[in-house]
């Protein structure tokens, strides 16, 4: 036994003099909590105890931080974070805190924007994205739209001070040619607007030009109110109404190269209006500037100038009282058709014989028909046409790619495909359909209630709008925008107008259609495809294609979704 006693008291003292144990009493003397452990040591395991739970060094709730994870407490410096495992764990905490924060700093911009959108559905590519509902489908409604989450807001703001310079130190005169149809038209008078903003210059009235096609002598005074247009627009820009009469060489603004602004590119930027055009205005004090066909671009102005342009287009620009009171009573009677206040379409047919020729695409037709159409291809674009063998592989590809006007057999597939029935009020807004009654008779028959304004309207009503093409125009346009569903079946100025004023006002509520025409050409290209498949395509394919609100740029131009620069939070 005294061997024992011996050889234990001396592995004892050899175990005190190792440096394991001088650096852990080391340790244990330097903490703040030595006392305490050194006081509870040289106790009984019970009243160890009650020193711990009686020291004023531990308080009362540093047992419950004694459950926390390791890494936790080497964190809050409630352990020492130097023995090897505490020490990696803190090291791996701090790493996933730091990378968590890059992430919500990185993140935080793109969800703020996407919370703070007023608008509803994200666009990758050429695919829409749109909120899921729980409503269900509806032929009239949108049931995706949310009317609440954003409101028109290009009207100059109440204390908004006006910044027209003086007369007498503004930079010279425009004077524009409004070249095209009405809506064509329409946008190049935003668009002086716009130019004469950017170089402050005086606006002279523009002039609406005689077109080949619509060939009208339609003054800007016989569709627009002309004192709210400038009244309106006051305090952005001087607008007069006609050539100052100290200005002699009147002839000169239409026929002299000398005062005339030419090869402006088409989509230029404002800088390039400041660099070379203002010199000119300012060196010869009146300039011409023509063509004026899409010549400002859209993102590559500044953001207010674009909000200017929605002013024009949805504030300045009214059309005459007589015009808006004839568009009312044609919608008026469009829904009471049935006697009691029915909804009804607006159908924009574009399939005027121009359209057809212009498109170079092949339809449907006799040999006969084809042989005509070739021959007026050729006299009308002679440089396109050339010797004619290019067309057909060019016309089967622009079909396959939705680039071809649809047909009124192929539009009234698609509505019947939508869910509209035979009993749906259709006005129709065209020009002469080529190929006739023969032409349009699928469509007649599937929906018979085709009306135009010349059915709708008494040739006594009709007579004094008769004088000018664009007054009858500018009817189809009111009586479209004031539809509750409206339909295009090809691109252009007058779609675009009309849905993006819908897209403006509010009305995204109730649909704009753009038909999938792409679609038509794979399913008619099919021969196993049965009625019940393609009708279920139509439907999900047209669910993002009824004229929701989205970005403006760089997918859509602004006359289309005046979204970005136009609109904002409700």
């Amino acid at each position: 036994m005294a061997e024992l006693r011996h050889s234990t008291v001396a592995a004892a003292a050899r175990a005190s003099n190792s440096p394991a144990k001088r650096d852990s009493d080391a340790s244990a003397a330097s903490s703040p909590f030595a006392a305490s452990t050194s006081a509870a040591r040289g106790r009984g395991d019970d009243d160890g105890k009650d020193a711990h739970r009686s020291s004023p060094l531990l308080p009362q709730h540093h047992h419950h931080k004694q459950l926390l994870p390791s890494p936790i407490r080497s964190l809050l410096a409630l352990e020492d974070p130097r023995p090897p495992t505490a020490s990696l764990s803190y090291r791996i905490l701090l790493a996933a805190l730091a990378l968590l924060l890059l992430a919500a700093l990185f993140s935080a911009p793109s969800l703020w924007s996407r919370f703070n959108a007023p608008y509803l559905c994200q666009k990758e590519g050429i695919t829409l994205h749109c909120p899921q509902t729980n409503e269900p489908l509806s032929l009239w409604e949108n049931p995706r739209a949310a009317t609440a989450s954003w409101k028109p807001c290009a009207e100059r703001r109440s204390n908004e001070p006006s910044d027209v310079p003086p007369e007498n130190e503004t930079s010279g005169y425009i004077f524009i040619h409004a070249e095209g149809g009405l809506n064509q038209q329409r946008i190049a008078i935003c668009n002086a607007v716009a130019i004469a903003k950017i170089m402050d210059a005086t606006l002279i009235l523009p002039v609406l030009k005689q077109d080949q096609i619509w060939k009208d002598q339609t003054k800007f005074e016989d569709i627009f109110d002309v004192d709210h247009f400038i009244n309106y627009l006051k305090d952005d820009v001087r607008i007069i109404r006609d050539i100052p009469d100290w200005f002699t060489e009147k002839d000169e603004l239409f026929t002299s190269i000398k005062r005339t602004v030419k090869n402006i590119p088409k989509y230029a930027s404002a800088q390039f209006y400041i660099d070379n055009v203002l010199p000119r205005i300012k060196e010869k004090t009146i300039m011409s500037i023509k063509p004026f066909v899409d010549r400002l671009g859209y993102d590559n102005v500044p953001m207010e100038i674009n909000r200017l342009r929605c002013r024009v287009n949805y504030h300045a620009l009214k059309f005459l009282p007589d015009i808006e009171e004839m568009s009312d009573k044609l919608a008026t009677k469009m829904r009471n058709r049935t006697g009691n206040g029915n909804p009804y379409m607006a159908l924009h047919l574009r399939y005027e014989k121009g359209m057809v020729g212009l498109s170079f695409c092949d339809f449907a037709g006799t040999r006969e028909e084809k042989v005509m159409m070739a021959a007026y291809r050729q006299k009308e674009w002679p440089r396109r046409y050339k010797n004619g063998s290019h067309l057909w592989p060019l016309a089967l590809q622009k079909r396959k790619e939705g680039r071809c006007p649809l047909e009124p057999g192929e539009i009234a597939l698609i509505l019947r495909a939508m869910g509209y029935t035979r009993e749906t009020q259709i006005y129709v807004a065209s020009g002469q359909v080529y190929g006739g009654k023969n032409r349009m008779a699928p469509l007649r028959n599937m929906f018979p209630n085709l009306v135009t304004k010349e059915e709708l309207a008494s040739a006594a009503e009709m007579e004094h709008f008769r004088k000018h093409v664009t007054s009858l125009a500018a009817l189809d346009f009111l009586v479209c925008l004031k539809s509750d569903v409206f339909v295009q079946t090809h691109g252009g100025n007058f779609a675009k107008l009309i849905i993006g004023a819908r897209r403006y006002s509010g009305r995204h509520r109730l649909k704009s259609i753009k038909p999938d025409k792409g679609l038509m050409s794979r399913s008619l290209g099919d021969p196993y495809l049965g009625w019940a498949s393609f009708a279920e395509d139509v439907v999900i394919s047209h669910q993002a294609r009824a004229g929701l609100p989205e970005p403006t740029f760089p997918g859509y131009d602004l006359w289309e979704n005046p979204l970005t620069p136009c609109m904002c939070r409700a």
